[in-house]
């Protein structure tokens, strides 16, 4: 399998362009991987296009990869996203990484009231970022052409906003409905609980806004695991594996 690197401006590239890896990229692809003259690799931009090429020239500060074919990915429709409560430890940076991995359209950083984490100031701007650099990285493994977009953190009231966007399914072990039995009717967001669960409250203001609460079996899953879970039986559901 090709290796996959990233390149911010792809939109207009055609089959015969010269493509240079700079910066991480390029230390990447010609010091970690050793990657050499010859060898083809994957570029992408993250946003939709994927291009497969050979590289011409390859040195620590600048790889040059000719292009040979270059292909624009529509997004998925419906999309699926994930909102995903704030965990302590690393619980939740791994759900975002898998998650990413799996094909998640969007992630939603969620402050619940129960969350141990509090992203505030610095911190949570620095919080925000490692979210984003675990997509990026992932993305690349999963050699993915559209990222899923990370963004700003939200609160409860924030989440039932998005509603308008979004069918909101709010995982919960203890709801009477299946998700193998939801009727999807548009782009789907997967609400993630933290540790301790969903506080009532919150699960209240969410319903009214329209979300739904859905369980997974008869287990309850860990806040790393159970988006992955619900993200996996809509793929399958939407066709998407």
């Amino acid at each position: 399998m090709a290796h996959c690197y990233w390149h911010d401006a792809l939109s207009e590239a055609a089959a015969g362009d010269v493509v240079a890896l700079t910066g991480d990229e390029a230390h990447h692809a010609a010091v970690v991987s050793r990657m050499r003259r010859g060898e083809r690799v994957l570029i992408s931009d993250g946003a939709g296009v994927l291009a497969e090429g050979v590289i011409e020239h390859a040195e620590r500060e600048r790889v040059d990869v000719v292009l040979q074919h270059v292909q624009a990915v529509p997004p998925p429709s419906p999309r699926i996203g994930l909102a995903q409560a704030l965990a302590k430890g690393d619980r939740a940076e791994l759900a975002v990484q898998a998650s990413t991995e799996l094909g998640v359209d969007a992630i939603v950083p969620w402050q619940a009231r129960r969350s141990v984490v509090q992203w505030r100031g610095e911190r949570g701007e620095k919080s925000l970022e490692r979210w984003r650099k675990v997509v990026r990285e992932a993305g690349k493994q999963a050699i993915r052409p559209r990222l899923p977009e990370v963004t700003a953190v939200v609160d409860t009231a924030g989440l039932a906003a998005l509603a308008a966007q979004w069918q909101l399914v709010v995982l919960e072990p203890t709801a009477s409905a299946s998700i193998a039995q939801l009727p999807l009717e548009r782009d789907v967001l997967l609400v993630v609980g933290p540790e301790g669960g969903i506080d009532p409250g919150e699960l209240e203001a969410l319903e009214r806004a329209g979300a739904v609460a859905a369980r997974m079996g008869d287990h309850v899953l860990r806040t790393s695991t159970a988006g992955l879970a619900g993200l996996a039986a809509l793929s399958v559901r939407l066709g998407r594996w």
